[in-house]
C-alpha cells in the first residue's frame, strides 16, 4: 500500500501532477492541506475528476464524505484522542461511513498497538529522517510485534522500501519524497515498482 500525502501549501500544477500519478496507479491520496478553509477543500476536490474522488481520504472537514464519494477519512493524532478515543459512535453519527476507510497517525508503535479503535491502517512517522520536514529525524520503528496494517512514514524513498518492509511495515506513505521531486510521477512509479 502506497499513500501519497498532500503538500501543505499548493505547488505549481498540482492537480495535474496528482492526475498523472492517478492514472500511474495512486490508489490512496490523503488530502491534507492546514491553511484551507472548508470551501476551499471543496474548490480543490472539485478541481479532481470526479472518477479519482474514491481514493482521497481527508484529514479536515470528515464531512466531506457526505458531499464526495471519497475513499475515507483520516484521523490527526490530537483528533483521534480528543474525539474517538471519547466518544467514538457520537463522532461518526452524522458521516456517512459505508464502505469509507478510517485511519489516524501516531508517532509511538506503542500507541497502535494499545489502540482499542480499530482503524482499516495506521501511519506511523518518523521511522527514517523526513524529506519534507527539516530536522525530524528518523526513529526506525520496527514493527514486526504488532498485528495491524501500519504504513511507515517518512524519508521514504525507492531505496529504503525494502528498510520498511523489514521493519514490518505494510505499506509507506511518501510526501517529500513525490513533491520535493522534480519529476514526482517518475519517482511515485520507482517508489511503486520497488514495493511490488
Amino acid at each position: 500500500m502506497i499513500v501519497v500525502i498532500a503538500p501543505e501549501t499548493d505547488i505549481k500544477d498540482e492537480i495535474n501532477t496528482l492526475h498523472l500519478l492517478f492514472e500511474a496507479g495512486l490508489a490512496c491520496y490523503h488530502l491534507r492541506k492546514p491553511e484551507k478553509d472548508y470551501k476551499e477543500h471543496v474548490a480543490y476536490l472539485k478541481e479532481i475528476d470526479a472518477t479519482y474522488h474514491n481514493r482521497i481520504v481527508v484529514h479536515l472537514f470528515h464531512e466531506l464524505v457526505n458531499e464526495f464519494n471519497l475513499k475515507g477519512i483520516h484521523f490527526q493524532e490530537q483528533k483521534r484522542r480528543d474525539t474517538i478515543e471519547n466518544e467514538p459512535l457520537e463522532y461518526f453519527k452524522n458521516l456517512n461511513m459505508v464502505d469509507k476507510t478510517i485511519s489516524s497517525s501516531f508517532h509511538e508503535p506503542e500507541d497502535i498497538a494499545t489502540c482499542e479503535f480499530e482503524f482499516d491502517y495506521h501511519l506511523l512517522s518518523p521511522v527514517f529522517s523526513s524529506i519534507s520536514k527539516k530536522g525530524y529525524k528518523g526513529r526506525g520503528f520496527d514493527v514486526n510485534h504488532i498485528d495491524k496494517t501500519i504504513v511507515g512514514m517518512g524519508g521514504v524513498s525507492s531505496e529504503n522500501i525494502e528498510a520498511f518492509k523489514s521493519l514490518g511495515y505494510k505499506g509507506v506513505g511518501v510526501l517529500g519524497g513525490i513533491w520535493n521531486n522534480s519529476k514526482p510521477v517518475e519517482a511515485f512509479k520507482n517508489i511503486k515498482q520497488h514495493f511490488e
